[in-house]
């Protein structure tokens, strides 16, 4: 019998749903439970795959080719279960789905409206089935109770409560605690608001969870619980904690998931086994020294774009036991030559993101030559490998010109569209496409590793499958010029036609992929990648 768990937020955005969500799907698998976690988006486009970075965050890309909301990142890095298409949907695929239908006449003349019609799309999605042998489906609805857009999903779980039943279906609101410093007191109204707004709506949560700065009084939790209509037990402090794979040892002391099991009237639930969390935490907040990366992007101003990389950052670092102090830099602001790279000095390893678009990649690009000749450790993901590889075709072997159509009608594409080429066709290739839903290579790809390479060496296997999310590829046509003066491309799609790996030998640590290894990352199984980049920013770190 699989239960369900519907996460629902109030008073104001960014309490953290999607990382309570992780945190208790961790904690049910941590007592022997078969989690899958799924999250409802109530905005209008269809998938986040075109919206820009600081609106929304990065954008979580799964093996079998979807775009999705960040929070399905926590949900992987918690769970370690690989999220799918099925696990995030939004009003704007619901409304899709559903136009397309009745285009079709598939309705036979009905009347569509948002319920049924809306709603039960909504329910078909959360009922789908989430795979052989889970137990639990967390559901972690997007937006704050009372937005206008996220109502037919409110009402979507409302029904499903009705059809589940106690036995299988759980609510819980993940709520604001705020204290008012000049009175000094913990104010319990905000929460005892927002309930009342789901309460409106036909919603009875069964469990809060209360985000706060402090303690919350027991005089306090009784008040929340009578006016909320919940049980003492079941209002749960959640408070701020020094690192968020701190929170499910946090939630689990509080006793979050134990209320869960209560409502669920399980009482034979195993102890949760926690060892691989605490020593996840022992090693965040002892660690046997620190280095710092530079992180050189174009949208350091909205940390959230670069989530799982820098959550990928900290794996390497709880691989080789030190803290990573991550700095954030501004690559706009080295596209004018004559400015000094001065931020770049004393950092341990610079790592260049994924991203797209002209805006600056010239910083981008000094930053890659700023490591290469300095021999400082560098990390170029998707975007970041094509411009090293530029870097590399402009100042190693002397292709001045060198550069991506992205930015244009070129005469020497090192990188362009997708394309298959082959070495002896090196000037095959189209110029920019202006459509932003174009051909992209999204999702699970192989590549080939050559044997003794460094990367091949850092996998310990000769092929591997990584996550891609791209429309332009590094042009196979340049390969001969660029390995004669040192780059080596170490990785190659099953063809042997498309770049998937650079690296350049004499360095201490110089390497790019054209896909992106930070979503495959997790706490307690570092990819192995970041682990060897922050290795070598140790080593770096006592040279400095």
């Amino acid at each position: 019998m699989i239960r369900y768990i519907f996460i629902t937020g109030g008073v104001v955005s960014s309490l953290g749903k999607g990382i309570a969500s992780a945190a208790l799907g961790a904690l049910l698998q941590a007592r022997g439970y078969n989690v899958r976690l799924r999250k409802l988006d109530p905005y209008l486009n269809v998938d986040p795959g075109t919206m820009s970075p600081r609106q929304h965050g990065e954008v979580f890309v799964t093996d079998d080719g979807a775009e999705t909301d960040l929070d399905l990142g926590h949900y992987e890095r918690f769970t370690g279960v690989s999220a799918k298409k099925s696990d995030n949907i939004t009003t704007g695929q619901i409304y899709r789905k559903i136009l397309e239908k009745e285009r079709r006449g598939d309705y036979l003349g009905a009347t569509i409206q948002v319920i049924p019609h809306v709603t039960d799309a909504i329910k078909d999605f959360v009922l789908s089935d989430p795979g052989e042998g889970v137990d639990f489906v967390l559901c972690e609805i997007g937006g704050t109770v009372g937005d206008i857009e996220g109502l037919p999903f409110f009402e979507a779980i409302r029904q499903l409560g009705q059809e589940l039943g106690p036995e299988r279906a759980v609510f819980i609101h993940l709520t604001l605690l705020p204290y008012i410093a000049a009175a000094g007191e913990m104010k319990t109204k905000p929460t005892q608001h927002s309930v009342k707004e789901l309460r409106s709506i036909g919603i009875q949560p069964d469990i809060l969870l209360c985000r706060c700065d402090r303690s919350i009084p027991e005089t306090e939790k009784a008040k929340i619980a009578s006016f909320c209509n919940v049980r003492p037990s079941s209002v749960i402090e959640a408070k701020d904690v020094g690192h968020i794979y701190d929170v499910p040892s946090a939630y689990h002391n509080e006793g979050l998931d134990a209320e869960v099991l209560h409502h669920f009237r399980v009482v034979d639930a195993a102890a949760p086994d926690l060892t691989r969390w605490n020593g996840i935490a022992e090693t965040i907040h002892n660690p046997d020294g620190d280095v710092c990366i530079g992180l050189v992007g174009k949208y350091t101003d909205v940390p959230d774009a670069y989530k799982s990389v820098m959550e990928a950052l900290d794996h390497g670092g709880l691989a080789n036991k030190v803290k990573v102090d991550i700095r954030l830099i501004d690559s706009e602001q080295f596209d004018d030559e004559a400015k000094p790279l001065d931020i770049l000095e004393g950092v341990h390893g610079v790592i260049l993101p994924g991203g797209f678009g002209e805006r600056g990649a010239r910083g981008k690009m000094r930053a890659a030559r700023f490591a290469r000749e300095r021999d400082v450790p560098c990390f170029g993901i998707c975007y970041g490998m094509q411009l090293s590889v530029i870097e590399a075709a402009r100042h190693m072997a002397g292709i001045e010109d060198a550069t991506t159509s992205e930015f244009g009608e070129v005469d020497e594409p090192l990188v362009g569209l997708m394309e298959e080429w082959t070495r002896g066709n090196v000037k095959e290739v189209r110029t920019a496409d202006t459509d932003k839903g174009g051909t992209m290579r999204l999702g699970a790809y192989p590549a080939i590793l050559s044997e003794g390479s460094k990367v091949a060496e850092i996998y310990g296997a000769n092929e591997v499958s990584e996550r891609h999310r791209h429309r332009y590829e590094v042009n196979g046509g340049y390969i001969d010029a660029l390995e004669k003066v040192g780059v080596r491309f170490s990785g190659l799609s099953p063809d042997g036609k498309l770049p998937e790996i650079m690296e350049i030998p004499g360095h201490p640590w110089f390497i790019g992929v054209q896909y992106h290894p930070e979503l495959k990352s997790r706490p307690f199984d570092p990819h192995p990648l970041f682990a060897s980049f922050i290795g070598a920013a140790v080593k770096q770190s006592r040279l400095v």
